[in-house]
């Protein structure tokens, strides 16, 4: 299993809510989170075969961005 990381725009549960059905919608995203305390709100994915440019679309279509780091 890999673990993807991404700085994010997401600042707030409410964001987090707006995210998740379209991280969730993501076939081979095992797990996410979002750090909310670092100050990149850092998303770390954990996947066995997914590419960081599918989360990062995923991450789009909920009006956010995602730059892997």
């Amino acid at each position: 299993m890999k673990t993807l990381k991404f700085k994010t725009n997401i600042k707030c549960d409410g964001c987090i809510a707006k995210v998740t059905p379209h991280l969730n919608a993501v076939q081979g995203i095992d797990h996410w989170k979002v750090d909310l305390t670092s100050p990149d709100k850092v998303l770390e994915v954990k996947t066995e075969n997914v590419k960081a440019e599918e989360v990062s679309e995923a991450l789009g279509k909920a009006g956010y961005k995602g730059e892997t780091i």
